[in-house]
């Protein structure tokens, strides 16, 4: 199971939000690029990246703090926040970007995400983010009345790379994650499964890779010091080698 440290962005800064509030962010470091070198000098394979004011205010906001941490580090990244459009998935590959997660405009217009799928095949991420199995959009402010599995399972044949599917009662709570939640995912789709949300320690890590999920993104833990992105990895393997 791959682990994928998040950096969250806001303001050209290093955050985190509790249950994707806004008014409960947490500020960890106002250098994104150091931040990635950090976690990849930790042994990090891949990160995942959000723009919290792109998925906020529908447009990318953070492109110069993204495009230093593209050029920081030479490892599988991924963003999402505010990908609403073709030009910006262009510019984002462009930059150097792995892969692009898009939200709020598949649950919009389902078509165009099958035309950017088509187009950019293995390289988009469907972001579906759910509260109490229900699907959110911008930026989580909105609940919507689609069930998250709903969702995937519209996109399930499409040549997508993966599925990011954060729980946001979980998100930032240092809680352990919805397993049950992610479990059922895992199983509605073929389609990779990255769990996001709740990961507090290697327990938490192992308890996933159970539940049939190909990954997991780590953000508060690993900056409050409660799981380092070794232990992480290595929980994700003993479990995996195990079956």
């Amino acid at each position: 199971m791959q682990i994928w440290p998040a950096i969250d962005l806001r303001g050209g800064k290093c955050v985190r939000l509790k249950q994707g509030d806004y008014a409960r962010e947490t500020i960890y470091g106002d250098d994104p690029a150091a931040m990635a070198r950090r976690w990849v000098g930790e042994g990090a394979r891949h990160l995942h990246l959000v723009d919290l004011d792109g998925a906020r205010d529908g447009q990318l906001i953070n492109r110069d703090a993204i495009e230093a941490i593209v050029r920081a580090v030479d490892i599988p990244t991924e963003l999402g926040g505010g990908v609403r459009d073709e030009a910006t998935i262009r510019e984002l590959l462009r930059l150097g970007l792995s892969r692009v997660v898009v939200g709020t405009k598949a649950i919009q217009d389902p078509e165009w995400l099958k035309q950017m799928c088509a187009a950019f095949p293995e390289q988009i991420v469907l972001g579906i983010d759910a509260k109490d199995g229900r699907v959110a959009t911008d930026g989580w402010l909105e609940v919507s009345d689609v069930a998250a599995t709903q969702l995937a399972q519209q996109f399930a044949d499409q040549p997508l790379a993966a599925i990011v599917y954060t729980d946001i009662a979980t998100d930032g709570m240092l809680t352990g994650p919805n397993l049950s939640a992610m479990r059922e995912m895992a199983t509605a789709v073929n389609v990779p499964v990255i769990a996001s949300g709740g990961v507090s320690c290697a327990e938490d890590v192992r308890q996933l890779t159970d539940t049939g999920v190909a990954g997991c993104i780590v953000g508060r833990a690993l900056y409050e010091g409660k799981l380092t992105i070794a232990d992480a990895i290595c929980a994700a393997e003993e479990t995996t080698n195990s079956k």
